[in-house]
């Protein structure tokens, strides 16, 4: 088995990527979504917020006829599991799968621990996994997938899709000083993620 990985600006475009894992024929325990929730798009008061309009998701697919379904992308699969958890370094998040189990179970606030731990156990660089952590600190959505080493050159590019360059946006915030992710570091109040998220929508931060 071989850990396949992608970063997503946007929770819509992760929840697609994991709908085509799934429908390829990835099983859903081996398939986990992490996602940035400091500025409490899925609330416990069941607020469903992905396209970050202030507008409840459901209440706008009611309006155009899509129904409740659409707003909570589906009642079927992997994503029907989210749930909230705070982890070291990156705050709230919403979560479902294997890594989010991991993390869980992991020693919190250890440098070895956490998420860039869960990640690294799977098979994921450190260098990449730091990068992970970060693009999830700084308010992106991480899809990992754990899959047959005959299968990856069938699935990365169906995680590929609208995915972030990790490569050029970690050596952007490196010019801004960023040297690793540090679990130890305070999580990133909602309007620094605003800013990161207009930032890259720009295309500046990229």
């Amino acid at each position: 088995m071989t850990t396949i990985s992608r970063l997503y600006d946007n929770y819509s475009d992760a929840e697609q990527a994991v709908r085509r894992l799934e429908s390829a024929g990835v099983p859903h325990s081996d398939i986990s979504i992490v996602s940035n929730n400091s500025d409490d798009w899925y609330s416990t008061k069941g607020k469903i917020d992905r396209d970050r309009d202030g507008t409840d998701d459901r209440a706008e697919g009611a309006g155009t006829g899509a129904g409740i379904g659409a707003g909570l992308g589906g009642a079927a699969g992997l994503l029907a599991g989210l749930g909230l958890l705070a982890i070291p370094g990156l705050g709230p998040v919403v979560a479902a799968g294997w890594l989010a189990s991991t993390v869980a179970g992991a020693a919190a606030g250890a440098a070895t621990g956490g998420i860039v731990g869960a990640l690294t156990q799977a098979g994921v660089s450190d260098e990449d996994a730091s990068r992970y952590a970060e693009g999830v600190r700084r308010g992106g959505t991480l899809v990992s997938a754990r899959v047959p080493d005959g299968d990856k050159t069938r699935l990365e590019p169906m995680l590929a899709q609208s995915s972030v360059d990790l490569s050029r946006r970690s050596a952007a915030w490196q010019k801004s000083g960023w040297s690793g992710f540090d679990a130890g570091s305070p999580p990133l109040a909602p309007d620094e993620i605003r800013r990161e998220r207009e930032l890259h929508r720009t295309g500046a931060g990229q």
